[in-house]
């Protein structure tokens, strides 16, 4: 009886204090801790740490590799630029959709062509620039290998990485720069091959020759005008220890300028026949998935193959005009605390909607985006406001709250699929005193749509483009 008694008291001492927190804290309502469309959590759950913790999921699979924030304390890189702040992600993140619209809307002005190597190539670019994608993954190159750190990007095509002798410019990286002289299964490609003339639609730019060598020269441009030109070649890709791709065709970059993160590099991961998942399509039958990490302090996966996936609700492909490179998928209507917004049912097609790993925010129609934000704020209310963050316009200074309630976001997607989005999907969190609605406005209801890699935290993303769909599940990387 004693031992039951001295039970009791613990837990009613506990939640005797735990209920005092709502006044300084908390209000936890009846309605709070019953409702279905509110998510209850620890506001710490949404901080990084200071050390990283791994996923172990991605480990136990076949073809998976590691996935990092580039930013955060599991990439350990140190590339010796000033540090990103949020500002700066955000405000960069604004120009890959300027670029990915323009890119769709084939809007693109002035002559964006690859001239020789030997002679005058795309113009230095000054200011603090970034890559596309938060996240990168080690892979090997050439024999004897050489690890590099590689951001994966689903809405760019080609492979590239810096290498030596750098003939223009080389950015600093983590890994040491890869020298293609030092490998034994390295060989360019020549300008005459067929294989050079595809690199017109997978980068936007005409390939160009080299005069002395008669090799293919590439260039790609990304939206916020960093870019990579150099050599077109293939050569040995080693995944993980046991996948080997031969013959893998990459750019092997003598002039490169832009702020990857220390990455050495960018694998692309769209519909392209020049993209990884095509040129790799006999081995991993055009099926790759990821799981992006809840906070830049832990790890997801990339994993290349079919796999034992549970749980997974699937919606087709959709096609985007002109826009042959990036998935496309299908809003059919968005929950804010189990409430549909009220939205005509073709304010979606209108414009169309992709899914893309390198945007960060996800951008809808300007309506949309209106009724969204009207009906989180009113879930929101009792919290105080803080100061906007670049593009993101609904701030809360939860820096006096432990725990914390915030309404649940819901998107359907064709074929009746519910994803339910995490918090860490839903808020971005800059500090305790700035904790930010995770969604922007387009500039234009006709814009297209972009669910970006923040809304993709923690879920298992799936693309089978064998079969033409895309599956989403929850803890994909637990």
């Amino acid at each position: 009886m004693a031992i039951q008694i001295s039970s009791f008291l613990t837990l009613f001492i506990f939640f005797f204090f735990f209920s005092l927190e709502k006044s300084f804290a908390f209000e936890a309502t009846k309605e709070d801790t019953e409702s279905n469309n509110l998510h209850l959590l620890h506001l710490n759950s949404l901080l990084p740490s200071s050390s990283c913790s791994s996923s172990i999921k991605g480990s136990k699979r076949k073809g998976s590799l590691e996935v990092v924030h580039k930013y955060g304390p599991c990439s350990q890189q140190n590339d010796g630029e000033r540090k990103v702040t949020d500002s700066d992600i955000l405000n960069l993140d604004k120009e890959r959709v300027k670029y990915i619209h323009s890119r769709i809307a084939k809007e693109l002005g002035g002559d964006d062509s690859v001239k020789e190597l030997d002679s005058a190539t795309l113009p230095a670019k000054s200011g603090i620039l970034i890559g596309s994608g938060n996240y990168f993954v080690v892979v090997g190159l050439g024999t004897p290998k050489r690890d590099l750190s590689l951001i994966f990007d689903t809405g760019s095509d080609l492979t590239w990485t810096q290498c030596q002798p750098c003939a223009r410019s080389c950015y600093d990286q983590q890994d040491p720069i890869f020298d293609p002289s030092k490998s034994r299964t390295y060989a360019n490609i020549t300008c005459t091959s067929t294989l050079c003339t595809q690199l017109s639609s997978a980068t936007g730019n005409d390939p160009g020759c080299s005069s002395a060598t008669k090799a293919c020269i590439y260039g790609i441009q990304y939206g916020d005008q960093s870019f990579s030109v150099g050599y077109f070649g293939r050569e040995r890709l080693t995944v993980t220890t046991t996948d080997v791709i031969d013959n893998f065709l990459f750019g092997c970059g003598q002039n490169n300028q832009g702020l990857f993160g220390g990455s050495a590099g960018l694998i692309g991961l769209g519909r392209h026949p020049i993209s990884f998942v095509q040129q790799t399509a006999s081995k991993y039958n055009k099926i790759f998935s990821y799981c992006l990490p809840s906070t830049s302090s832990s790890t997801g996966h990339l994993t290349f193959g079919g796999g034992a996936y549970r749980k997974l609700l699937y919606t087709p492909f959709t096609t985007i005009s002109r826009g042959s490179s990036f998935y496309g998928l299908d809003i059919v209507s968005i929950t804010v605390s189990g409430v549909k917004l009220s939205l005509t049912p073709s304010l979606f097609s209108s414009g169309g909607a992709i899914i893309d790993s390198g945007t960060v925010i996800t951008r809808l129609p300007p309506t949309a985006y209106a009724a969204l934000r009207s009906s989180f704020r009113q879930g929101m209310s009792k919290y105080p406001s803080a100061p906007e963050l670049s593009i993101l316009d609904t701030c809360y200074d939860l820096s006096a709250y432990t725990v914390i309630s915030i309404p649940k976001v819901n998107f359907v997607f064709g074929g009746s699929v519910t994803v339910e989005l995490q918090p860490q999907g839903i808020l971005y969190v800059a500090s305790k005193k700035q904790v930010c609605l995770a969604f922007a406005a387009n500039g234009d209801d006709s814009d297209v749509t972009i669910f970006g890699n923040v809304q993709q935290r923690t879920l298992e993303v799936v693309y089978d483009l064998g079969n033409g769909k895309l599956g989403f599940g929850a803890g994909g990387c637990k």
